[in-house]
């Protein structure tokens, strides 16, 4: 319902307006002068401001509304729709009035449908104009794949995330990087009763700590240096839909009690103002941590952890459902031949056979990046294994073939030479760092690591270029 506050230093006209507004629904709240009403905004959640433009200085100049109007464009709320009032007809008071940021101005003693009707008015634009705020920052990244999925261990998962996709239970997904974590969550809002809501997903190892509370839960306008404007949080943008929540292993631990909190009870404060919201929104999250780990050294609130995984899912990796590598790798080629506007059709069987050989350890993000390259590049209409730029197999995959040919051979000394584990593992770093003409990320990928890793291993053995 929405809340306006009535500003005149006369008790009988906030009395007409209170009567007025309330019997169509409105809630009413009163101050008598500016100073007051500066005290009620910040108490109070106000849709819009009737202002009377007189009190003490005298009855016709309109200074006072004038300097609290200048007072409201400066503060926080300069975005509350104001109507104003005065019982003397002033063009002049008029213009001033709507160049310091009123909305719309009204005579007393005024026609009562006309004053709802404003009201009425201002009240709908506020409402598109959050409306659009919301739909403008819903567009930032979003991502409408809608990827194929058909082997064994992806239907049964489907199976069980349907079985609970019709309820709000949180969800927890959990898989190495690039499985299609993310997919998987927009699955389960479309599949959900909040399907014609919004789905938001924020990404919050990409959130800093010093931004967090801005970014999830909005702020209003002079919050902090940088606070331009009002913003929207993420909460609110999700609300009645789905907020995803991934990489949520990487949340700072002194952001995590605001987090839970609003888990628990659905409440939260935008920052820079002490009412509190609340929120009925929908939590999917996703990870690629070791939560065990972050729980034994209390770097991960464990209550905030149950909270987060009434339900557990793991999303496998690619190499763990072959099935779906080249039903995935034709929607990714018709993806970016559409969007590029190339002539590329279909994947020869070479290409094919590569796809298969090749053990994915960026999964279905390193095949997407994989063959957008091969089809921007590509010069035939149908893909070809030199078109992927891709090895058959992995350097450990390489081992352990020789491993094998020398075994059966009966010749382990000639091509695969003893030699410790710590040795073996210099090699395979090398060997890595090689095919990947020095570019640890992607040696990390080819041996199966993570970028922290990988550095680790490139500084313990002194491979760093000088």
């Amino acid at each position: 319902m929405p809340c306006i506050l009535v500003i005149d230093d006369r008790p009988d006209i906030r009395l007409s307006l209170a009567v007025l507004l309330e019997d169509h629904h409105y809630t009413v709240i009163e101050a008598d002068n500016p100073q007051v009403a500066q005290v009620k905004l910040k108490n109070h959640a106000i849709s819009l401001i009737l202002l009377d433009m007189n009190y003490q200085l005298d009855t016709t100049s309109g200074e006072e509304g004038l300097a609290f109007l200048t007072w409201l464009q400066n503060s926080s709320f300069g975005h509350t729709p104001t109507i104003a009032m005065t019982a003397w007809s002033n063009t002049d008071l008029v213009v001033k009035a709507m160049n310091l940021g009123a909305n719309d101005f009204i005579e007393k003693p005024w026609r009562n449908k006309h004053l709802l009707h404003t009201v009425a008015q201002q009240l709908n634009l506020l409402n598109l104009s959050s409306q659009n705020k919301k739909l403008k920052q819903q567009l930032i990244n979003e991502n409408c794949d809608d990827y194929v999925w058909q082997s064994p261990v992806m239907t049964q998962l489907l199976k069980k995330v349907k079985a609970v996709a019709h309820t709000d239970v949180s969800i927890l997904l959990t898989g190495d990087n690039g499985t299609g974590k993310s997919e998987l969550a927009r699955f389960i809002h479309q599949e959900s009763p909040r399907n014609n809501e919004a789905f938001i997903a924020v990404n919050m190892g990409a959130i800093s700590e010093s931004l967090f509370e801005s970014e999830m839960f909005g702020h209003k306008k002079g919050a902090f240096t940088d606070a331009k404007q009002n913003r929207i949080g993420r909460f609110e943008l999700a609300e009645n839909g789905t907020l995803f929540l991934d990489e949520i292993a990487n949340i700072p631990l002194s952001q995590q009690a605001k987090l839970l909190r609003v888990l628990e009870n659905g409440e939260y404060e935008t920052l820079g103002s002490s009412l509190t919201q609340k929120t009925n929104t929908r939590i999917i999250s996703a990870t690629n941590g070791d939560f065990t780990q972050l729980l034994s050294t209390e770097l991960f609130r464990e209550d905030l952890y149950y909270r987060l995984n009434t339900i557990e899912f793991r999303v496998p990796s690619l190499k763990e459902r072959t099935e779906d590598i080249l039903l995935l790798a034709q929607f990714f080629v018709d993806k970016f031949t559409k969007k590029y506007q190339r002539s590329v059709r279909c994947i020869s069987h070479g290409a094919q056979q590569a796809m298969l050989d090749y053990h994915w350890p960026g999964n279905v993000r390193e095949m997407s990046h994989l063959v957008e390259r091969a089809v921007l590049l590509a010069e035939h209409e149908q893909l070809l294994a030199e078109d992927l730029h891709i090895r058959n197999v992995s350097p450990m995959g390489a081992v352990k073939n020789l491993a094998n040919n020398a075994l059966q051979n009966n010749e382990p000394s000639n091509q695969l030479p003893l030699m410790t584990l710590a040795e073996a593992e210099v090699a395979m770093v090398k060997l890595a760092l090689k095919q990947s003409a020095g570019n640890v990320p992607q040696a990390a990928l080819l041996l199966g690591l993570t970028k922290a890793s990988m550095y680790r291993r490139v500084e313990k053995y002194g491979l760093a270029k000088n």
